[in-house]
């Protein structure tokens, strides 16, 4: 069963105010339960509408079984899973010790957020530093889209203008003007700073860019430019293999 207390709580979870309110989060299907929970993400509150023999014995928390109708107001997809869990949002240190760091100005949409999280876990970035108007990185659609991600980088909101000042490492931007990928010497440590999908990176945050690089391609008669979650894996990879 499932109480209307604990019905309130997570519709609330839903929205970032009450996120930020109970240091919570909801994350949705079996798999992406299982990896957090895997990776030692604290769970609070655990549901599912499956009905199997010993499934209590399958998990390491057992799940409280309610109906089709219950997991429908407490989740957020049009066609729920059938598995919905609330977790303790992840305590997170400073991220001045990392050596590399992915700086993101004012990305909106929650799938860019978590594929970028998604990236940054694949190729060993620990820290993500985001401008205060980007979006919430427990936002329940950038959790599903980062797999688990979100409990292995840390994710921390700045006044990124104030926080690119302090840097005393280089901080490498894709703009249109830069020199070609394939030509840049990828230091041992540094920033790479990402900007918003339709404006690209701030004029008073791209003041701060030491090294300009251009995602070069071949010629095309649509593509007019790359997604900034795919231009991020691009030159993540470039800044790996170096």
């Amino acid at each position: 069963m499932i109480s209307n207390s604990e019905i309130k709580l997570i519709t609330g979870l839903h929205r970032k105010k009450y996120r930020s309110l109970h240091n919570l989060f909801i994350a949705e299907g079996e798999k992406l339960i299982k990896d957090l929970l895997a990776s030692g993400a604290k769970i609070t509150h655990f549901y599912t509408t499956e009905v199997q023999e010993n499934l209590d014995l399958l998990w390491s928390t057992s799940p409280v079984r309610i109906t089709e109708r219950q997991m429908q107001k407490i989740s957020l997809q049009k066609n729920p899973s059938g598995w919905l869990a609330v977790f303790k949002q992840p305590e997170i240190t400073a991220p001045d010790q990392a050596l590399w760091v992915v700086a993101l100005d004012d990305i909106q949409d929650p799938g860019n957020m978590g594929t970028i999280l998604r990236l940054c876990d694949w190729f060993g970035i620990t820290h993500i530093v985001c401008s205060e108007d980007t979006v919430d990185v427990f936002n329940p659609k950038v959790v599903q889209a980062s797999m688990g991600s979100i409990t292995r980088v840390q994710v921390h909101y700045l006044h990124l203008e104030t926080w690119l000042s302090t840097q005393d490492r280089p901080v490498f931007g894709a703009v249109l003007d830069g020199k070609p990928v394939r030509e840049i010497q990828w230091p041992d440590q540094g920033v790479l700073l990402m900007g918003n999908e339709g404006q690209g990176i701030r004029p008073e945050r791209a003041k701060y860019i030491t090294d300009h690089v251009l995602i070069t391609g071949a010629p095309s008669k649509g593509a007019e430019s790359l997604n900034v979650a795919m231009a991020t894996g691009i030159l993540l990879h470039q800044w790996h293999i170096k």
